[in-house]
């Protein structure tokens, strides 16, 4: 398997894309594409967009099990992410960790399966 990368997410859309087949993120229509991270990025992205969610779940993704092209993408920091230009396979997902904030407020890197 190549270097996973990794999507947060909620645990109901998880449900609901496992019982559909596919995942897409909320935004994906409007952007064209999901959000993706590197396991050392996972921290950081948790802490800017997902501090005051509840009940997380973070995708382990093999890219090259993903259909949709996956392209590494500049960020406004100007560190490079991947995104996922299409509907992501439940089936790239090799694993799926509860996700959620230490007790002191941070986030932890994932620990590669």
């Amino acid at each position: 398997m190549a270097e996973p990368i990794f999507h947060i997410t909620t645990t109901g859309e998880w449900q609901a894309a496992t019982e559909a087949g596919v995942y897409r993120a909320a935004g994906f229509e409007a952007e064209g594409f999901i959000h993706a991270s590197t396991a050392v990025q996972v921290p950081a992205t948790a802490a800017r967009f997902y501090a005051d969610v509840d009940d997380l779940v973070l995708l382990q993704i093999d890219p090259a099990a993903v259909g949709a092209e996956v392209r590494w993408e500049e960020s406004h920091g100007g560190d490079l992410f991947p995104h996922i230009y299409g509907p992501l396979e439940v089936a790239a997902v090799v694993q799926v960790h509860p996700f959620g904030p230490e007790p002191d407020g941070t986030y932890r890197r994932p620990a590669i399966a």
